[in-house]
């Protein structure tokens, strides 16, 4: 039996933090039924190229930024802006453990789908809720999405390249890192919920913001500034903290150097011809190092500059010393360690038999992870809602 089996979530979310907590709430077994607007449904249906192609190679209608946070759930579609819709969703609310929702703040309360209105009949029903900043404080009422908070929260000031180097400037992460971070933390808080009710049989709500979670996930960027009053930098592949653990420059390319404690450097500084290094005052020490980094870092890089990258990252395994390559989505997704752990999942799809998703990195001893369902086609389990909505069976 899954971790999570029986219990029933009902996602009235869209787009990616909130899909992202339901999907691993499914992955572990729960019975997550996806609430859509008819005709259109989540607005990441329409996010390609590209889309998913069916058996015969002609473009579908799906596209992969859906099928990538969707799996293992039920779509049926209902028009909230009617009554009838909205009765039937506090119907089914009314039976629900969890519900999950990214509506502007006061937005549910229009519908009849806020936590006061829902808790009467459902006092058990764990209630969370996903916006830019929050149900408090005085941008509770303004849209969020994961790029402006990465700008607001800090997270792009210390991503990039430094100020002088070539393409300096503050950027993004490759991904919409809030947002995936902000459906991650939405689980601890609805499991959390869910282990107190066992004790106190109530619901309660869940308030989770993405400003609030990348200013928790700065972690020692953030704490940098609170116990040292410095506001960090951006300093591109390296770390405020560490040296050397950064990129390096090899003959060929460029590849991943994580010095993490004094013996690895002295590891290093032996493979590298260079023992006195780690003898010197000035690098002994990590503490020293990071102050040095201007004078160390040069110096290695002459170093590394002499061979290929797949030299050194041999050299670097032998003596136990992390290092690795810097890979494009293609190399990593084909890495064989990812294959051992089963993170390439076959789910065949109505349009794709062959269709492949990235798996749940949680492993259990005895309760694993289980992919019941390929994400569904926009309305696909309408028909579920005309007898059993949660459709247990």
């Amino acid at each position: 039996m899954s971790a999570l089996a029986g219990l029933r979530v009902l996602d009235l979310s869209r787009v990616l933090a909130g899909p992202w907590a339901s999907q691993t709430l499914a992955d572990l077994g729960a019975n997550v039924l996806k609430i859509e607007r008819p005709h259109s449904g989540d607005d990441t249906r329409g996010w390609g190229p590209p889309w998913l192609a069916d058996g015969k190679g002609e473009q579908g209608a799906e596209s992969a930024y859906f099928l990538c946070t969707n799996r293992g759930k039920r779509s049926a579609c209902i028009d909230i802006q009617s009554v009838e819709g909205q009765q039937r969703l506090q119907e089914i609310a009314a039976t629900a453990d969890v519900l999950i929702e990214n509506f502007k703040v006061g937005d549910a309360a229009r519908y009849g789908l806020d936590y006061p209105s829902l808790r009467g009949d459902n006092p058990k029903l764990i209630y969370c809720s996903i916006t830019g900043f929050g149900q408090t404080g005085p941008l509770a009422a303004r849209p969020g999405y994961d790029f402006l908070v990465q700008a607001m929260g800090g997270l792009m000031s210390v991503t990039g390249e430094a100020d002088g180097r070539p393409g300096a400037g503050p950027q993004k992460v490759g991904v919409a890192l809030t947002d995936i971070m902000t459906g991650l933390y939405a689980n601890i808080g609805i499991l959390a919920a869910l282990a107190e009710r066992e004790r106190s049989g109530l619901g309660q709500q869940v308030d989770l913001a993405l400003l609030d979670v990348t200013a928790a996930t700065l972690a020692n960027q953030a704490s940098n500034f609170l116990v040292g009053g410095l506001t960090p930098k951006r300093l591109g592949n390296a770390h405020p903290n560490i040296v050397p653990y950064q990129s390096f420059a090899a003959r060929d390319r460029e590849f991943i150097l994580a010095v993490g404690n004094d013996t690895q450097f002295e590891k290093l500084a032996t493979l590298l011809d260079r023992p006195e290094l780690a003898s010197d005052a000035r690098f002994a020490k990590n503490a020293s190092r990071v102050a040095h980094r201007d004078t160390l870092v040069p110096l290695l890089a002459d170093c590394f500059a002499a061979r290929d990258a797949a030299d050194w990252l041999a050299l670097l395994e032998a003596a136990g010393i992390p290092a690795g390559p810097i890979n494009n989505i293609d190399e990593a997704l084909s890495e064989p360690q990812l294959a051992a752990r089963g993170m390439i999942v076959d789910l065949p799809h109505p349009d794709n038999a062959n269709l492949k998703v990235v798996g749940s990195p949680i492993k259990l001893s005895r309760t694993p992870v289980s992919y019941q369902r390929p994400p569904p086609r926009l309305g696909e389990h309408d028909a579920d809602l005309i007898d059993d909505p949660w459709d247990d069976a």
